[in-house]
């Protein structure tokens, strides 16, 4: 497995203002989301610089035109955003955005976390320590009976168990959780029910667990859909543990997502002759901790969890490393933006860079390149990579 991000060099965004919203609040959040070009880093920095949501949204037309857009940006309508509010509050759910104090902490510290999520049931169990348990949907008797044996002793030791409510493992896993607090992150909306014969059992986590998702009351989750709820899932964890994945399982992109956010990565070894353990033997090859009971993750997690506490803490108290270049020389403030805008731009190309290293090539401040991104980005102009990584849009 690569190096996990904590055991590299990475441009840390600031942290998000927190606090509690108002009707009109929450409606202009969801508005700025649910705007073109407005992705999780976009909205980030418009809320930082802006200070909210409503003075964001007076911004970008401005904005889009300053980055290059030929027309006007669309712009969520009022109207769209309260009939999505009202369907969410027909079903039960709650929009939580990460500027609420009360969004899951350990998903806030992400690289470019979801901006809001639809949460339904109880929220405490979201920033309770949790361990994801996840694998084939075909899946074997004796991975049925080892999901529910580590389920069972993970959740006696205070886990939370965290899965994807597919078929096979993660549905093991939640029902030998529910008593105890189990989370399911679902690919489509919250109202949206798969695969169908999990009907009953999405509903009784609706009540005595919790569900969570990133996307609308009433949406069909796609193909698309579900590498994102898989990085969800490894962003509201500590660990992942992966009972069986065949060589092509989408089972394996939790895997990656949750080794790139730094987070424990456990596999259970099958035999090798099995192709539902193909996947789980290469992850263990390529690094994963091999566990052969729940115990083996206990070891591994509790003194890292107390790590942890002590890292986030570090990294979220203290300034970011690259927050002004050392040989960053700011322009003159009366430069117009345009100028500004420019220099930006021809710092830019196909391979993705750093705003560090766009600000140091033009000579100007991070904040002077975020606005100017911020510009492009509404443009339609450029591609980001996470947080820290930006390129020109290929044509």
């Amino acid at each position: 497995m690569v190096p996990r991000p904590e055991q590299q060099q990475l441009f840390r965004p600031a942290p998000l203002p927190t606090a509690e919203l108002s009707d009109e609040e929450r409606l202009a959040c969801l508005r700025l989301i649910r705007s073109e070009n407005v992705g999780p880093v976009t909205f980030r920095d418009l809320i930082n610089h802006y200070g909210g949501a409503t003075k964001a949204l007076e911004a970008l037309p401005a904005l889009s035109r300053r980055g290059g857009s030929g027309r006007p940006i669309r712009i969520c309508p009022k109207a769209d955003a309260e009939r999505e509010l009202e369907a969410a509050r027909r079903v039960g759910a709650t929009p939580l955005f990460t500027i609420e104090p009360n969004y899951p902490a350990l998903l806030a510290r992400i690289d470019a976390p979801p901006p809001m999520l639809y949460i339904k049931g109880n929220r405490e169990l979201l920033n309770v320590p949790a361990i994801a348990i996840v694998g084939s949907r075909q899946c074997s008797a004796a991975g049925t009976q080892l999901t529910r044996l580590f389920a069972t002793q993970l959740a006696e030791a205070g886990f939370v168990i965290v899965s994807g409510l597919a078929r096979g493992i993660d549905r093991a896993a939640h029902e030998v959780a529910l008593k105890t607090g189990t989370v399911a992150v679902l690919a489509g909306g919250i109202d949206w029910v798969y695969p169908p014969e999990h009907a009953e059992l999405q509903a009784r986590i609706g009540t005595e667990g919790c569900l969570v998702t990133d996307r609308p009351p009433g949406l069909q989750p796609r193909e698309k859909d579900f590498p994102r709820r898989n990085r969800i899932i490894a962003g509201l964890v500590h660990g992942v543990v992966i009972v069986e994945a065949a060589e092509r399982s989408g089972t394996l992109i939790t895997a990656r997502y949750a080794n790139d956010l730094g987070r424990e990565v456990f596999a259970i070894p099958g035999h090798p002759l099995d192709p539902r353990a193909e996947g789980t033997n290469r992850l263990i090859k390529q690094g994963a901790t091999l566990v052969t009971e729940a115990a083996d993750v206990i070891e591994v997690l509790r003194p890292i969890l107390g790590l942890d506490e002590r890292r986030y803490d570090y990294t979220l108290d203290q300034e970011p490393a690259s927050a002004e270049p050392d040989d960053a020389k700011p322009l003159p403030s009366d430069l117009p933006a345009e100028d500004i805008l420019k220099v930006v731009l021809s710092a830019l190309g196909p391979a993705p860079v750093t705003v560090d290293a766009i600000a140091r090539q033009c000579g100007i401040t991070v904040q002077a390149v975020q606005i100017a991104l911020l510009e492009l980005d509404l443009g339609g102009r450029i591609e980001r990579q996470g947080y820290s990584l930006v390129a020109l849009k290929s044509v």
